[in-house]
């Protein structure tokens, strides 16, 4: 065990002190607030600057009355299509919308001409305009009060209620899923980044012959065992930095340009209700339990894959040689990732619960289910098989290693990797 420590403590400082850490630890909280501070300002001054496009409107009808709003106005031309477009052509303004001589029964014919491609904002702003003008055509042709139509619109707002714990608690299923998506991707990315750096490693060393001599005094286990644990506590470290970097830098920034949210999003604030609703739900959603479990699979899943990525690196000369076994490693967790579609659908269905059962994609399918609620037992069936399987993966991998990590210039294929696992000591 002591020596499994060394090589922890070995691996943690020899990381920490090379500069590449130092510079990728402060960098990255530099770039997020930079760009939060850069674009933010960007956005600030675009609402300061902005002014109201203005559109030719050649009606061809003679009656078809759009309202100015704050993004666009609207001004009448007159004479025929290829006049009204050479006029525009000849102006500053934004762009011509021809109105033709419709039926209001099915309205079609309508046509943007614009000196830019537009994009889907402004098509679907001026589509809604148009389709608001015809709405109220509509009910004057038709003798429909307004008024009588509003009324018969009915918004049905139905609560979900889960009582399986014996209490009754008030969820939300997109609130669930947002979390255990973002949790469940978190842990996706840092598993790929540090295992990779696991991998990197453990060519390194071999090119440099290093290893020859630690191995002579060190089973493989315990040195796959401490070279997993000190890149997680490196991996860890730099994260927790990262974080509390970025929160302070971030909000700093924030402050200094004086962001405010702008007009228009302030007037679509959900109202008192929506928001007490909002509080209600995230008062109900049980981030305690959420966060343990993050830890717990966050850390798991590393180990686990730590060990496959170890045994990669051990058993090829350069990172391009091992392109050939990272993806076969990687499919569990894309296969995790996809299948959180299946989990918001049906979180208690048979390819959820077996996702999360299966330690290869359980430390990313389970924090997709976590927010729904996951029975008990489920959960500790798959920490056991999570912790089994990481023992199960680093004994592999260390089995490879001890034979791979002394190969030099050998072309190395799944066969060759079999034969070296099934090797007597």
């Amino acid at each position: 065990m002591n020596k499994t420590l060394l090589i922890i403590q070995r691996e943690f400082l020899s990381r920490v002190k090379k500069k590449s850490f130092l510079v990728a630890t402060i960098l990255v909280p530099l770039i997020f607030p930079a760009l939060i501070g850069g674009i933010g300002y960007v956005m600030k001054e675009e609402a300061e600057n902005a002014s109201a496009e203005v559109i030719h409107v050649l009606d061809e009808q003679g009656s078809f009355n759009l309202e100015n709003t704050d993004k666009y106005e609207f001004i009448k031309v007159s004479g025929d299509l290829e006049s009204a477009k050479k006029a525009l052509a000849e102006s500053d303004d934004y762009g011509l919308l021809y109105i033709p001589d419709f039926k209001i029964e099915s309205p079609e014919g309508f046509v943007l001409y614009a000196k830019s491609n537009p994009n889907f904002s402004t098509i679907g702003d001026i589509e809604n305009e148009i389709e608001d003008v015809i709405k109220d055509s509509k009910l004057q042709v038709y003798n429909i009060d307004k008024e009588v139509l509003d009324k018969l619109k009915t918004k049905i707002d139905l609560r979900a209620v889960n009582i399986s714990e014996g209490e009754e608690k008030e969820s939300d299923a997109g609130i669930s899923f947002g979390i255990g998506y973002f949790t469940g991707f978190l842990i996706y990315i840092f598993m790929f980044a540090y295992g990779g750096q696991v991998m990197q490693g453990v060519i390194e060393e071999k090119s440099s012959k290093i290893v020859e001599v630690i191995i002579s005094t060190v089973k493989p286990f315990q040195l796959m065992l401490g070279k997993i644990l000190g890149v997680a506590s490196v991996g860890l470290f730099q994260v927790l930095i990262w974080v509390v970097l970025i929160a302070v830098l971030s909000t700093v920034v924030l402050g200094l340009l004086g962001l405010e949210i702008p007009q228009e999003t302030a007037m679509q604030a959900p109202d008192a209700e929506t928001s007490e609703k909002f509080v209600r739900l995230l008062a109900n959603i049980p981030f305690t339990k959420i966060i343990l479990t993050f830890i717990f699979y966050f850390i798991g899943g590393y180990l686990l894959y730590g060990a496959l990525f170890a045994a990669a690196g051990s058993a090829v000369d350069s990172p391009s040689e091992a392109q050939q076994f990272m993806f076969p490693i990687m499919i569990p967790l894309i296969a995790g990732i996809i299948g959180m579609g299946s989990i918001v659908n049906n979180p208690d269905g048979n390819v959820s619960f077996w996702l999360s059962i299966i330690p290869f994609t359980s430390p990313i399918a389970m924090m997709g289910r976590i927010g729904f609620g996951v029975p008990a037992w489920e959960l500790a069936l798959s920490m056991v098989l999570l912790v089994l399987g990481f023992v199960f993966t680093t004994w592999l991998a260390g089995r490879i290693y001890r034979v791979g990590i002394l190969m030099h210039g050998v072309k190395v294929n799944y066969k060759t990797l079999v034969k070296w696992f099934m090797m007597k000591n």
